[in-house]
């Protein structure tokens, strides 16, 4: 697929985002956040849902977390958001900004699933427990972020990165140093002259990929 063709495929997919009212959070939704980014990215950011500031400009991760997410990026990597595509399992922000539902996951998980089979990343970084659960089902995010490891999805390999979400992060201290820390790793996952131990001792097995 071409980089138009991908462009094209990925507006078809915000435009039956932001035209859909099948769910509650969908119709209440100031905007939908279908997602941003670059369509031959090589880093997706997937987080759980739109917040406050998400659902007034229908943007991903561009309230105070999401700007402390942006900013790692950057300064860890030197790679800028414009580079990487980042959007959430639930593309509608739920009141109150509760956790999403299992109905609202898996009402929104075509479209996620089709945007990943269009942008084909090498790496999948999963912002908080419900999109790592997507793809590394039955774990805790405090015993495996910062792993990389391979796991099979719609038939391609991809190396799925969990990290604490950034909202988490700005919570206590220790989880904000964990968080930098994993961009650190994420930085010498991007450079294929040094692939990182933990990811070279993954099993020849993959994981295969399950929403729950």
């Amino acid at each position: 697929m071409t980089t138009q063709q991908k462009i094209e495929e990925l507006n078809k997919i915000a435009q039956e985002i932001k035209s859909f009212q099948g769910l509650d959070i969908a119709r209440n939704a100031t905007h939908a956040v279908p997602g941003e980014g670059h369509p031959d990215a090589q880093i997706m950011f997937i987080g759980e849902a739109p917040g406050q500031v998400e659902d007034s400009t229908g943007r991903p991760f561009v309230g105070q977390s999401g700007q402390l997410m942006r900013k790692t990026l950057t300064e860890t990597t030197s790679i800028q958001p414009e580079e990487v595509f980042i959007t959430n399992i639930v593309k509608f922000r739920p009141p109150d900004n509760r956790d999403p539902n299992d109905i609202e996951i898996e009402t929104c998980r075509d479209w996620l699933d089709r945007q990943i089979n269009v942008i084909q990343p090498k790496i999948i970084c999963t912002l908080g427990r419900f999109s790592m659960a997507k793809f590394i089902p039955g774990v805790t995010i405090s015993r495996v972020h910062g792993q990389p490891r391979f796991v099979t999805f719609q038939g391609n390999k991809f190396i799925i990165f969990p990290m604490y979400h950034p909202a988490a992060a700005l919570r206590g201290t220790g989880t904000l140093n964990e968080f930098k820390q994993d961009f650190n790793k994420l930085k010498n996952l991007l450079d294929p002259a040094s692939p990182p131990k933990d990811l070279q001792s993954q099993p020849s097995q993959p994981l295969q990929a399950s929403l729950f």
